[in-house]
């Protein structure tokens, strides 16, 4: 089954979780500059997602995380304590069909958060498109904030990275990963509760460009839960729509 990975939890308890970069649950450390890029974003009711700066001042997520007008933040864990960043404009891509995502369909689930401000000590990270074609057994990167277990509010603020492969029929709507060492058959790494709208990175000569944002997960055997497949929205088809809104609030990527 679909898992949604939107979380709710009190607002208090994100502001006060302080960001590291040891991982839980994953087998790689982020490097810097992934995590560097990567953003705890809240909604309304302390909906928690990730997202992850591609200019200063733009956030990347997932289009399920985009709520209406501009009730979006950002959490800066540099302040003492923890503040949040209000969103000056956010939108998720026209084509983006909620209905669709609770079908279990592929939609185009990217969304866009303009700031009021920088996130300090943050840093963007260059956004892309997948190499293509896209086969089974290509590598990728997840990078996230999400829980370390599902229904669980554990580790939910701290960056962690998971690196996984391709499985099944990838095309330009939607990408399935896997922990490559437990093939959906057991319970493994990959996106959970908390993780929409994480960046998926691939390395590109050492660097990692973000070609696509976490939509979902199953548990092991396609299970409700965390640690089977990650479902992915890669960036094919919208890597045009997000340049040219993040300019039209003029931000250059």
């Amino acid at each position: 089954m679909i898992h949604s990975l939107l979380r709710t939890i009190a607002a208090a308890t994100v502001i006060l979780a302080q960001p590291a970069y040891a991982i839980t649950g994953s087998r790689s450390a982020p490097s810097d500059a992934v995590a560097r890029a990567v953003v705890t974003v809240i909604g309304p009711r302390g909906v928690v997602c990730t997202g992850a700066l591609i200019a200063p001042t733009i956030v990347l997520t997932a289009g399920h995380c985009i709520t209406a007008g501009t009730s979006n933040r950002v959490v800066d864990y540099s302040a003492k304590p923890p503040r949040l960043i209000a969103a000056q404009s956010a939108a998720a891509h026209p084509q983006f069909s909620m209905q669709t995502l609770l079908a279990h369909r592929a939609t185009a689930d990217v969304g866009l958060i303009r700031l009021a401000s920088p996130v300090p000590d943050k840093a963007p990270a260059p956004l892309a498109v997948p190499r293509i074609p896209i086969t089974p057994g290509a590598a990728f990167t997840v990078a996230g904030i999400g829980a370390t277990a599902p229904g669980s509010d554990t580790g939910v603020g701290t960056v962690r990275a998971a690196g996984l492969t391709v499985t099944g029929n990838p095309g330009t709507l939607q990408m399935r990963l896997v922990d490559p060492l437990t093939q959906n058959r057991s319970a493994g790494v990959g996106a959970c509760t908390g993780d929409s709208g994480a960046p998926v990175f691939e390395d590109r000569g050492g660097a990692g460009v973000i070609v696509g944002v976490v939509s979902w997960s199953t548990g092991p055997n396609n299970t409700d839960g965390c640690g089977g497949l990650t479902g992915v929205t890669p960036l094919t088809l919208y890597k045009d729509w997000i340049v040219k809104t993040a300019r039209g609030w003029g931000a250059a990527l």
